[in-house]
């Protein structure tokens, strides 16, 4: 999680609103960009919409796109930035045929393992309107108690099998046996394990619908694709099943709300996984970031957009392949680093920061 003072600290709480009282900093909102603008092969502004009215901003120095990985990609291929073909199809002017924009889309899967609970002890006696309310009104007056946090206060990491060197499975464990929009809430007291692997092989894309800005791109995730990508998730349901068949869930665990203890065979997950399995929501690496050989790279070491001069992509899409883990703190991290580099500091020294690798992982899964 990521709170402070009971409250969802995110980047724009961290970074933008304590930077808004600057003199150099001017921040339109309800705008929508439209493209970058060049002259030659420079980034010299970005053209958005405002209140019905087109607008240009001249950029000093450098544009700098943030625009998450669905939109930067489509704002580059807007700008005339990506596969030649795709910007001719759609009457767009190349400025620079670079092949990778939108191009290696990838994604964290999951699905909820649920148990039902032997005991009252999860968050479902709170699920009321009244304890509902009284979470609501202490969090107001207070900043404290269940509604400062997301709920999500243990997690874990593990290994599918054996030849895997470090851990490709992550948890997430919640007191309460619910679905992400709320409206799937079981009807007893339940807990549930979210569980998807971090590094899946499979690869989509994200692509020009039109040349209109207002109009959505075409997405495709291409989830499940590849063959291990199925592996993994068959692990994902036989190993957590394992998790809580241990001693220590013994006092509260009840019955397998889902998969069910009938989903057992390779055929029988796969379909509970193709019905049940969600986005965590962790999109990337849309712009990848790579060496100056690399067909499909987009930006340089320094997040430079590869062809054309003053314009650089700062978020989770220029990631060459997604983090084993969330892509909050990551993001934010890289989005740091870029920081550096955008204002000429000296860069920071290469982490020597190990991570496990258990020893006899090519022979054996724990």
């Amino acid at each position: 999680m990521t709170v402070k003072g009971g409250v969802r600290w995110s980047a724009a709480n961290a970074y933008l609103k304590p930077a808004m009282k600057r003199p150099n900093l001017a921040v339109e909102t309800h705008a929508r960009v439209l493209g970058v603008v060049f002259e030659g092969r420079r980034a010299v502004g970005v053209r958005y919409a405002q209140g019905g009215e087109e607008k240009f901003v001249r950029a000093g120095r450098e544009v700098i796109l943030s625009g998450g990985p669905i939109n930067s990609p489509q704002l580059l291929k807007l700008s005339g930035i990506g596969p030649a073909a795709e910007l001719k199809d759609h009457g767009i002017a190349v400025v620079h045929d670079l092949p990778g924009v939108g191009e290696n889309l990838q994604d964290h899967l999951e699905f909820y393992f649920q148990v039902a609970s032997r005991e009252p002890i999860t968050l479902y006696s709170s699920m009321g309107l009244l304890p509902r309310a009284l979470i609501g009104l202490r969090w107001l007056l207070r900043r404290d108690g269940l509604g400062a946090t997301n709920h999500f206060e243990s997690c874990g990491f593990i290994r599918s099998r054996a030849g895997i060197p470090y851990p490709d499975i992550q948890y997430h464990f919640l007191p309460l046996a619910v679905s992400y929009d709320g409206k799937g809430l079981a009807s007893e007291h339940g807990f549930q394990a979210h569980v998807g692997p971090m590094r899946s092989k499979s690869r989509g894309w994200v692509r020009l619908a039109s040349a209109d800005p207002a109009e959505a791109p075409r997405i495709f995730f291409n989830y499940m694709s590849h063959p291990d990508d199925r592996t993994e998730m068959r692990a994902c349901v036989r190993l957590t099943r394992e998790i809580f068949a241990q001693a220590a869930f013994d006092r509260w665990r009840g019955r397998e709300i889902q998969p069910g203890a009938d989903v057992v065979t390779d055929e029988q997950i796969d379909a509970f996984v193709a019905q049940k399995v969600e986005s965590a929501y962790h999109p990337s690496c849309t712009a990848k970031m790579g060496a100056k050989n690399d067909p499909m790279a987009v930006v340089d070491p320094q997040a430079r957009v590869y062809g054309v001069e003053g314009l650089r992509v700062v978020d989770s899409s220029i990631m060459p392949s997604i983090t084993t883990g969330n892509l909050n703190a990551p993001t934010i991290m890289l989005a740091e680093k870029a920081a550096d580099h955008i204002r000429g500091r000296a860069p920071l020294a290469a982490s020597n920061a190990g991570y496990f690798r258990a020893a006899d992982w090519q022979t054996a899964q724990r």
